[in-house]
């Protein structure tokens, strides 16, 4: 490579991955006159009246400059107020992050050194891996197919002396999977015995579509939980995020926050005031009867685990590789996500059932003819 080119001065970080073909597929989606999308891990609905008037009033009333780094007061006390009444931890802070990916960052940078495992569960998040790798630590696989269950045996067998961190996510995405009280419980008193620092992303918890599945800090008090408002309220562009934990990794997270985000968007924390006190249940409700509608389209036609939350389900493709299902539903205009963009495997592919009903059905119509 030409030492004067432009090319030669990226950095070597930032070649262990490539683009996510997520994002490649929104970028082909917005070329496609009619496209059956069900690829966006969003909300259909958009944010309600209430929150957006609020929005709206922060802006008007001169609220748009930045904020404390942590958050505003008021958002602060009110995530405090919360998380105390639901954990009764005496060493758990909290800060508004620039998005839960944001909090993601920020968690890396703060734990995890060069050279450090990081223990994430087979299908994943497809930020997980290129963010372990951005700061120089080692992704450590665990397999969970064919039924995407944790199996704590596994874990404990994976742990290293250069074990630092274990990623859990549930409701899951990709998959939709739930984990179990048992499964939740085994991982978090395991990192906790081992003295190894557990992540539980919980952007999905509020879309379940049966009890709730407690959260690893009830067993755990030394996890590190990241949420946000981006998928509860459908504020997905507005970047507001919250991470609670031990207050000195949470102090950590803070610091590098000034240097990195600066703070999350001032005028969405204050109409985060407004999304906190706004019932949202109906919305919640819709998605278990998206659900419904998917499994039963689906059933018989491919292999699926059932999704318990979210807005995922992760079918196994009849035959080939996902890449080459995903291509020919792509040519009868129904957008997918291959299962190689979340997993070492391609043999799954990833639907977001948060579209509206008649989508759904055009997707399943397509869906039950690739599968004939």
């Amino acid at each position: 490579m030409n030492p004067n080119s432009p090319n030669s001065w990226i950095a070597q970080r930032t070649l262990a991955f490539d683009s996510s073909g997520i994002r490649k597929v929104f970028a082909l989606a917005a070329t496609m006159k009619n496209p059956i999308n069900l690829s966006i891990g969003q909300p259909d609905y958009d944010v309600p009246d209430t929150i957006k008037a609020a929005a709206c009033q922060a802006i008007q009333g001169g609220k748009n400059m930045y904020s404390p780094t942590q958050g505003i007061a008021p958002l602060i006390d009110k995530l405090q107020q919360d998380i105390n009444h639901r954990y009764n931890h005496e060493d758990r802070g909290v800060f508004v992050s620039s998005g839960t990916s944001g909090g993601l960052v920020l968690a890396m940078l703060s734990l995890v050194n060069p050279g450090d495992e990081v223990i994430v569960f087979d299908p994943y998040f497809v930020m997980y891996v290129p963010l372990i790798q951005l700061v120089g630590g080692v992704p450590v696989l665990i397999d969970t197919y064919p039924d995407f269950r944790i199996d704590v045996d596994k874990v404990a067998s994976a742990i290293t002396s250069k074990t630092k961190m274990v990623l859990f996510n549930s409701p899951s995405n990709p998959t939709g999977v739930t984990a179990s009280t048992q499964e939740v419980q085994g991982i978090a008193e395991l990192c906790l015995k081992k003295g190894i620092a557990l992540i539980s992303d919980e952007i999905y918890s509020a879309f379940h579509f049966g009890s709730p599945t407690p959260s690893p800090a009830e067993f755990n008090p030394h996890t590190i939980v990241i949420d946000g408002f981006s998928k509860t309220y459908a504020m997905t562009g507005w970047r507001l995020g919250y991470v609670h934990g031990p207050n000195a990794i949470i102090q950590t997270m803070i610091k590098l926050q000034q240097y990195t985000f600066v703070c999350a968007p001032t005028p969405f924390q204050h109409a985060s005031l407004a999304a906190l006190d706004y019932d949202m249940t109906g919305y919640y409700a819709n998605y278990r009867k998206k659900r419904d509608r998917i499994v039963e389209g689906l059933r018989g036609y491919y292999e699926f685990v059932e999704p318990g939350g979210a807005f995922y389900i992760f079918p196994k493709v009849p035959s080939g590789s996902a890449t080459e299902f995903v291509t020919k539903a792509i040519a009868n205009e129904l957008l997918v996500i291959p299962g190689n963009i979340f997993s070492k495997r391609d043999t799954h592919f990833r639907i977001s059932f948060a579209a509206s009903d008649e989508m759904l059905d055009r997707g399943i119509e397509v869906l039950r003819k690739l599968a004939r």
